[in-house]
C-alpha cells in the first residue's frame, strides 16, 4: 500500500474510494466481485489499457488494474490487497470464514493461481509472445492444477468447503480465461466438478452484476457508483 504524493489523484472530501478497473481483466474482475458483495460503494473508472490515464498513472505508475484510491489518499494496488480491504469491512457472505481450512490455506491456494497457473495460462492463451515455449506443455502444466481442483471439489461443492469464499472468488476468473481458450476442448475435459463449480459462477447474479459493460472514463468526469445502489 502506497501513499498517493499529489493531491490532484486523491477522491475529494466526502468523495467515494476510486476504483480503476477493465473489465474483462481478471483481476480487476475479482477485485469488483468483493467490492459488490460487501456493499462497499465507490466510484468505478473504466480505463482502455492502451490508452492509460494520467490519473491512473499517478495513483500506480505500474498501470495495471485494479487501483482503489481510498479517501484519505492511500492506493491499493494488487486485486487481493482490494478485496481483503473490502471484506475486512464488511463480509456478509462469510468469504474470510472458510468451513474448512483458515484465511492462510486460501492465500496459499489463490498464489498457487497467480503463480504457475497463471504462468501456463498466459503461455497456452498467447504462445506469440513467448518463444520457444510449447503451449501444448504449457497446457499440460495447467491441466495438472486443475486436476488438483477437480480433486478438492469431488468432497465438497467448493474450494474450501460448503460455501463460497474468498478462494473461489480470487480463482475463478483465472479459470474462466482458461476454459474460454477453447471452449469444445474445455468442455470434453474429464473435470466434471470443476466445470460445475466454475458454470455455476458464470451463471451467477453476482458475477452479471460486476460485468456490466460502460464507456471508458474521461478525465474530468465523474465515473460510475459502483455497485449501483439498490
Amino acid at each position: 500500500m502506497n501513499a498517493i504524493s499529489s493531491a490532484a489523484a486523491m477522491p475529494g472530501a466526502g468523495a467515494l474510494p476510486v476504483l480503476y478497473s477493465f473489465r474483462r481483466c481478471p483481476y480487476a474482475m475479482r477485485a469488483r466481485l468483493a467490492l459488490a458483495v460487501s456493499g462497499q460503494a465507490c466510484e468505478l473508472r473504466e480505463v482502455v489499457l492502451r490508452n492509460k490515464p494520467a490519473a491512473l498513472l499517478q495513483a500506480s505508475p505500474k498501470g495495471t488494474v485494479p487501483v482503489l484510491v481510498l479517501t484519505d489518499g492511500q492506493v491499493l494496488d494488487q486485486s487481493l490487497d482490494i478485496m481483503c480491504w473490502a471484506l475486512a469491512r464488511n463480509d456478509p457472505a462469510a468469504w474470510l470464514a472458510p468451513s474448512h481450512g483458515t484465511v492462510n490455506d486460501m492465500l496459499a491456494l489463490i498464489a498457487e493461481c497467480d503463480g504457475p497457473f497463471k504462468q501456463a495460462l498466459d503461455r497456452t492463451k498467447y504462445p506469440n509472445r513467448f518463444p520457444g515455449v510449447d503451449p501444448a506443455v504449457s497446457r499440460a502444466e495447467a491441466m495438472q492444477w486443475l486436476q488438483r481442483l477437480e480433486a478438492r471439489l469431488q468432497s465438497q461443492p467448493f474450494l474450501v468447503g460448503d460455501h463460497t469464499a474468498l478462494a473461489d472468488m480470487a480463482i475463478a476468473p483465472f479459470v474462466r480465461q482458461f476454459a474460454a481458450i477453447d471452449v469444445d476442448w474445455w468442455q470434453a475435459q474429464p473435470w466434471p466438478q470443476v466445470q460445475q463449480w466454475l458454470a455455476q459462477w458464470q451463471n451467477g447474479a453476482l458475477l452479471a452484476s460486476v460485468m456490466e459493460k460502460l464507456p471508458p472514463w474521461v478525465e474530468g468526469t465523474a465515473g460510475v457508483v459502483f455497485p449501483h445502489p439498490s
